[in-house]
């Protein structure tokens, strides 16, 4: 079965620096764009960046400048590089996979972070 698994939140202060890893088994990522979506109680689940096959980029109008994602075919693994966070920032955060002409994504589980000083 494919399957995502994020790690790296966890708790940062105002200011501070997190790296989201999204790793995939069961396939590999090279054909797939690539999402970081997050959610914050009581708020719609919202997009934070893409990543294309090609390296392509795209991000929140939020988090530009800030955020920062990359893949890494060799290790099959999709990252966020955080900076500078807010605690607007704060919110579980979701990694998604999406061929191009598939009709669903496939999702991670999740990982919290949290911005508090």
């Amino acid at each position: 079965q494919v399957q995502l698994v994020e790690s790296g939140g966890g708790l940062v202060q105002p200011g501070g620096s997190l790296r989201l890893f999204c790793a995939a088994s069961g396939t590999f990522l090279s054909a797939y764009t690539m999402g970081w979506y997050r959610q914050a109680p009581g708020k719609q689940r919202e997009l934070v960046a893409l990543i294309t096959s090609g390296s392509s980029t795209n991000y929140a109008d939020s988090v530009k400048g800030r955020f920062t994602i990359s893949r890494d075919g060799a290790k099959n693994t999709v990252y966020l590089q955080m900076n500078s966070l807010k605690p607007e920032d704060t919110a579980v955060y979701y990694c998604s996979a999406k061929l191009l002409r598939a009709s669903s994504s496939l999702w991670g589980q999740g990982t919290q972070v949290t911005v508090s000083a």
